[in-house]
Order: structure tokens, then C-alpha cells, then sequence
């Protein structure tokens, strides 16, 4: 994994935490230092050029006010305005955070951070300060380079793709990600956010998916100390935390309609109550939402209420599958190839013509993720410097044979002698319609004459 080229040092009064960041970011970051005293911060800032600092809003024994830290806040700004700010503190007030945040931090940690979220605050925090500092260049190769943030590829579905972030990202208009699993929503969620005026502040990730009916209130909109047995201290909701900056909702489509009422109606007031408490506060976020389930087949069907639905769509961005930008795969494919060889310490792999064919004809129904997975399995098994088809699992049907596009689409899913449960013609013809299609979910559950979440149903009853 190549690190970010970024100078980040780390204030904090308690080594553990100077060790736990130094552990972590180092990973990931060409420079971490760290101090326990915050008045060297002058000192470090004069000898070496620092891009990011991670400041820790309290040194005394027992402070709770982060008078300090804004005190150092201020400082280093004088030092050199140029230099991102990021305060961390155990003590999640909001106030506090948007006091530090017009006072000139960047942005807000609670501690215990998110080992993710902190590093994804950081790559943001050095990448906006590269721009910042990287000589201005023309715009001619616009489209053509093949990376577009972190998107690899130059087919004219992801070029449709890379114009409309271009185009929505400077504004606030709500964004719905639509697009099979493995395709890239969380990437077009984060390229909107750093494209947009509040890439300098936080971009919070829900994933509905996974927050229980019982936690989302609490996750989503926070509450007050004993507002439920485990409420321990005041907690800031995802909502809150993410003021001023972008808010990513993932897998929209998973939310009950009960919790879907609730969604709209804080979207709809820009307040959000934390539980066991009385008073709204208000919310000032970038709505960015996204799913690979049919929304609006399921406003048909009664399961996704159509006003949540014109709230959060305001501009679509579809994301192609993999198996329809076939021309990037050659790209993706070298990029994955490059970046695990690094990984594992065998820089002299190169994948073959014939490899490159197969790769290229296999219909990838987990798109770019099953890819980068993949690849990264067969840089680890293969044998010799060269990649070979053997070295790659393709998913096969029901005959056995892997799934590309030069196997016939038609026929070879033969039923067992006596075989003849309705359980089995369902997954034969499931698993016809699926190579038929090249697994696209959409035309495979048109034909069949159902939805795509019944289609999803069966695939997951049947282990295909």
C-alpha cells in the first residue's frame, strides 16, 4: 500500500494515545511525529513543514473545558494559517466543536476515535492540503487521466460519471448513489465531498444496514446521559457530527418504513432532538444517499415512501457495472496487480495475454470489488512471476464451467435424474436467466417475470 505523501504531527498529554496514532497512521502517512507537550508546537512548526496537526483540546489534570486547546488552536494558526487543525477530545460537545471549527480547525475527533473514520479525516485533511499547495496546473487532461479521485477509468459510462459529480458536487443538492454492490458508491460519496466547499469538514458514513430499529435513534440523532439504560454520558448523534460537512447515508433501501417517517421528517426540519431530551438543535448537512435495491420498485410496492424518495434525489448518479465498462478493467486490473505486489513483496508479477483475455471476458458479478479481491488472492497463490487464468476463481454455473462471455448462455444447466422439485427448477432457472444476463439483476428478475429484491431472495436461498 503506497502511503499519502503528509507531514502529521500529534499533540496529546498521554502517550497511549500518542502511540495508538503514531501505530495507525504510520500505516497510511509518509510523516507522523508526536509530542506530549504542546509548547514545542512552536518549535516543531519552525524546523520541518508540518501539513496537519492533531490536537488534543485538554493538558491539565482533570480539565474538561478545552480552553488549552483552543489556546494552542489559535497559536498555530499564527504560526502558519496554512496548516489544517484537527481537534481530538473525550468530550463530545458540539458547541465546542463548531466554536473550534470558526475559530479555523478543520475539523472535530471524539476519543476513542474510529480507527477508519480518523484515518479517512486525515486523507481528506492531507489531500486538500496538496491542492492547496500544488502549483496550478491546466485542465486539458480533464477526463482523459484514468484516475478521477479514487476511480480508475476512462469508458464513457464512468466518463458520464466523473461530468455530474463534476457538475453537483459544488452545490448542496441531495445525492442518491444508485448501483450494484462492488461498484463504487461510497467512492462517488466521498468525490462529491471533496470536490464540494465543505471538503474541509467531516464526512460522516452511516451504513443503515447495519443499525438495529432499537439503535438508530441513538446513532443517528444521539441522546442525553440516562436517556436509556446504557446511555453512560451525553452522546452526539451521526447528524450532528457530521454539521457542516456531508452526511453518507449507505443502503437507504434497508430502512423501515417506521424509521423512513423519522428520516424525513428530521431531513424536511434540519433539527435533530437527541433522545432524552426536549430541544431540537439545528443541522446544517450535505445529503448524500445510496443502495443497490430498487427504490423505485419499492415505492410501488408500498415499502419505500416516495416523498423520502424526491427528498433524497435530487440529482441521481447510476454507477455502471463492471461487466459494462469491460474497457477499464485492463486498468483496474494492472492497478490492483501493481498495488499487491508492493503489498506482498513480489514486484516482478505481470499478468499474461491470455490471463488479461479472461479477466476481460468474465461477466464480474461483484463488479470492482471482486477484482480487487481477486487479484489480490492471486498475487498471493500464484506461482512464478506470471499470472495465469488458474490463479483467478471464476464463478462457474451450473454446468461447472466458468461464467465468461464466450460460454454459451444458453443450455448446460441440467437438472439431476429424478431431480424434479419446484425448489430445483427454481434454481436452474435462476441460475439460467443469471448467465443469460451476465448477471445483471435487472433484466435476469424482467424475464422471470419478478422484482429484483424477489430475485435477491432466491439467489440468497439457493448459495448463488
Amino acid at each position: 500500500m503506497s502511503k499519502i505523501t503528509c507531514q502529521i504531527l500529534i499533540v496529546d498529554d498521554e502517550e497511549d494515545i500518542l502511540t495508538a496514532g503514531r501505530l495507525l497512521l504510520k500505516q497510511y502517512f509518509t510523516s507522523v511525529k508526536t509530542t506530549s507537550d504542546p509548547y514545542q508546537i512552536p518549535a516543531i512548526l519552525t524546523e520541518q513543514p508540518i501539513d496537519v496537526v492533531l490536537l488534543d483540546m485538554n493538558y491539565s489534570a482533570g480539565a474538561t473545558s478545552s480552553k488549552e486547546g483552543l489556546h494552542w488552536l489559535k497559536q498555530i494558526k499564527q504560526l502558519d494559517p496554512k496548516v489544517t487543525v484537527i481537534l481530538m477530545t473525550a468530550y463530545g460537545d458540539i458547541e465546542l466543536a463548531v466554536r473550534a471549527l470558526k475559530e479555523g480547525a478543520s475539523d472535530f475527533v471524539l476519543k476513542p476515535w474510529q480507527n477508519d473514520k480518523l484515518v479517512a479525516i486525515l486523507k481528506n485533511a492531507c489531500q486538500v492540503r496538496q491542492q492547496q499547495i500544488a502549483p496550478v496546473t491546466a485542465k486539458s487532461t480533464h477526463y482523459t487521466t484514468f484516475h478521477y479521485g479514487d476511480f480508475i477509468g476512462t469508458s464513457p459510462a464512468m466518463q458520464r460519471v466523473y461530468q455530474t459529480i463534476d457538475k453537483v458536487a459544488a452545490t448542496d443538492a441531495n445525492v442518491l448513489i444508485l448501483g450494484e454492490n462492488g461498484t463504487g458508491k461510497e467512492v462517488a460519496a466521498r468525490a462529491l465531498h471533496q470536490k464540494s466547499r465543505r471538503a474541509e469538514h467531516a464526512f460522516e458514513k452511516v451504513d443503515l444496514g447495519a443499525v438495529s430499529e432499537t439503535l438508530f435513534e441513538s446513532e443517528l440523532f444521539g441522546h442525553a446521559k440516562g436517556s436509556f439504560t446504557d446511555a453512560k454520558e451525553d452522546r452526539v448523534g451521526r447528524m450532528e457530527a457530521a454539521n457542516g460537512g456531508t452526511l453518507f447515508l449507505d443502503e437507504i433501501g434497508n430502512l423501515s418504513l417506521a424509521l423512513q417517517a423519522k428520516m424525513l421528517t428530521v431531513l424536511q426540519s434540519r433539527q435533530v432532538t437527541r433522545l432524552g431530551t426536549n430541544k431540537p438543535r439545528p443541522i446544517d448537512i450535505r445529503l448524500i444517499c445510496a443502495t443497490n435495491m430498487p427504490l423505485y420498485e419499492m415505492v410501488k410496492q408500498g415499502t419505500f415512501r416516495q416523498d423520502l424518495l424526491y427528498r433524497i434525489n435530487t440529482v441521481e448518479i447510476q454507477l455502471p457495472p463492471l461487466r459494462e465498462r469491460r474497457e477499464d478493467i485492463k486498468l483496474l486490473a494492472e492497478h490492483f496487480l501493481q498495488n499487491y505486489s508492493q503489498k506482498y513483496g513480489r514486484p516482478n508479477l505481470s499478468l499474461n495475454a491470455q490471463t488479461m483475455h479472461r479477466l476481460t471476458a468474465y461477466h464480474w458479478p461483484g463488479n470492482v470489488r471482486e477484482l480487487d479481491h481477486a487479484m489480490e488472492r492471486a498475487v498471493i497463490l500464484c506461482d512464478g512471476n506470471e499470472l495465469h487464468a488458474d490463479d483467478f476463481y471464476f464463478a462457474p454455473n451450473a454446468s461447472g464451467s466458468p461464467v465468461t462471455e464466450t460460454t454459451p448462455r444458453h443450455g448446460g444447466h441440467e437438472l439431476s435424474e429424478g431431480d424434479y422439485t419446484l425448489d430445483a427448477l427454481e434454481k436452474m432457472m435462476v441460475q439460467k436467466m443469471l448467465v443469460k444476463h451476465s448477471g445483471n439483476i435487472t433484466h435476469a428478475a424482467k424475464e422471470l417475470g419478478i422484482t429484483r429484491t424477489a430475485l435477491y431472495r432466491r439467489i440468497e436461498k439457493h448459495g448463488l
